[in-house]
């Protein structure tokens, strides 16, 4: 059974993507405890997935989130129109003089190398966006007016407040009753869950949004911690490249929440901070479909690498309206994305296209 996505003349927008978007402060080289200067880039887990299917795969995306009305919500907000993603939904609070209200988010990123893995430390706490709640946005007018083709979201926006689920759960409703599909990346962060509740309620809130989802993304971990799915003999801390496992795990998610009409999970293992293994794997229709292996990856910034797999992998279901393709694509996307800084892609879709099929990295003159 193909994936049901509506016509794009039908619909403004071919993704709408809904969660938090920080400055990303990255030294570099060097280390955050250490520097004296950093580069700075946007980045977000649900963003990250739009913006990679406007700058690489050229489709018409949007986000919803929230900033503060200053300098600093600016200059993200320029970030994202380089990346052409649309923002006019984005939701605007008048800055205080200091931040007591509300502020925005700021993400400390160092790459890692070799046996110092990336360390990453968030300073995100009040933030415009963990202060959006139910009624704040129009979702209706959005996803009946407008016209969304999909939706996307995932756990860490669920998890920076206690009404930040609740405006996922809005926003999953209105899209289901004007036919949007939904994909929800997991990504478990046990630093987000710490203070609220930790794994019992990530799995509280995930097991809740689960039941909407079309489209569920996860890692070796998330279908466990945030699910709380258990298949006996299976860790949960699983090797990447141990797919058996990986597909009982998929198997068992199919069975608790009929309404998953695609599921996939990255592969990685990681060999050091600068070499892991890479792949992808994705069910769907009752089958399975798996990305060739990339096996000793020469990683340059590996964080926004699972985006850039869903971005990818959303491409190839949406337009090409086929599973085996898409885990392809998402699986090329997200080793590009990791070969340069920043959490966001620098590939094309031509050179996604050279990978799928088997291109080497041969210089281009």
């Amino acid at each position: 059974m193909k994936l049901k996505v509506k016509s794009a003349q039908d619909c403004q927008y071919d993704l709408l993507s809904l969660g938090e978007i920080m400055l990303r402060l990255d030294p570099g080289e060097g280390r955050i405890h250490t520097t004296r200067s950093f580069r700075v880039w946007e980045g977000g887990g649900e963003y990250n997935v739009a913006r990679g299917l406007r700058r690489c795969f050229g489709l018409r995306t949007a986000v919803v989130t929230a900033f503060v009305d200053n300098p600093v919500g600016r200059l993200v907000e320029d970030f994202i129109l380089q990346g052409g993603v649309d923002t006019s939904l984005i939701r605007w609070v008048p800055f205080d003089g200091i931040g007591r209200v509300a502020r925005n988010g700021l993400n400390f990123t160092e790459r890692g190398f070799g046996v110092r893995g990336a360390l990453g430390c968030s300073d995100r706490g009040n933030t415009a966006a963990s202060q959006l709640k139910k009624r704040d946005i129009d979702w209706d007018t959005i996803f009946g007016g407008s016209g969304v083709r999909w939706f996307h979201t995932g756990g860490i926006f669920a998890a920076l407040s206690e009404s930040t689920p609740e405006v996922v759960i809005e926003a999953m409703r209105s899209a289901k009753k004007h036919d949007t599909v939904i994909s929800y990346d997991l990504n478990y962060r046990p630093s987000l869950w710490k203070a609220i509740g930790g794994q019992e309620k990530a799995q509280e809130v995930n097991q809740e949004i689960a039941q909407y989802v079309d489209v569920m993304l996860g890692n070796e971990e998330d279908f466990t911690a945030c699910l709380g799915l258990a298949v006996e003999g299976v860790d949960a801390h699983l090797s990447a490249l141990d797919v058996n496992s990986f597909k009982k795990m998929i198997e068992k998610a199919v069975s608790v929440y009929p309404n998953f009409q695609v599921v996939a999970t990255t592969l990685r293992t990681v060999k050091t901070a600068t070499i892991n293994d890479w792949g992808a794997v994705c069910w769907m229709d009752g089958q399975f479909y798996e990305a060739d292996h990339y096996p000793n990856l020469e990683i340059l910034d590996r964080v926004g690498g699972g985006d850039s797999f869903a971005s990818g992998f959303i491409y190839g279901l949406m337009e090409l309206g086929d599973p085996e393709k898409a885990v392809q694509y998402g699986a090329a996307h997200g080793a590009l994305a990791m070969t340069t800084p920043g959490d966001t892609t620098m590939a094309t879709l031509k050179e996604v296209e050279k990978i799928v099929g088997g291109g080497s990295a041969r210089v281009v003159r």
